[in-house]
């Protein structure tokens, strides 16, 4: 299976941006898509991003404009580049990656928060 190790996240103010990582070891060969989740208190996890057969790109309504997703598959990473954030966009941020033979597997997350 592939292990995901996310970094990048912190406190920043509205307005500000953050860029997060997400380091792939172990199984990649087989990676197909890869992408983001997050999770806020109290509320269920919801995509935000994602790269679909290593090109296609799809982003929440939420993010569209603010958020760009891009994959560097020589150096097996996953980055989220977050500008314009806001107090909404708090959260924990979570990559996965999908294997056609072994399914998904996820990071164990970073925070992000977004507060003045």
């Amino acid at each position: 299976q592939v292990q995901l190790v996310e970094s990048g996240g912190g406190s920043v103010q509205p307005g500000g941006s953050l860029r997060l990582s997400c380091a792939a070891s172990g199984s990649i060969l087989s990676i197909n898509d890869m992408g983001w989740y997050r999770q806020a208190p109290g509320k269920q996890r919801e995509p935000v991003a994602s790269i679909i057969s290593g090109y296609r790109t799809n982003y929440a309504d939420s993010v569209k404009g603010r958020f760009t997703i891009s994959r560097n598959s020589a150096k097996n990473t996953l980055n989220l580049q977050m500008n314009s954030l806001k107090p909404e966009d708090t959260a924990v941020y979570y990559c996965y990656a999908d294997q056609p033979s072994r399914g998904r597997s996820w990071g164990q997350g970073t925070q992000v928060t977004v507060s003045s």
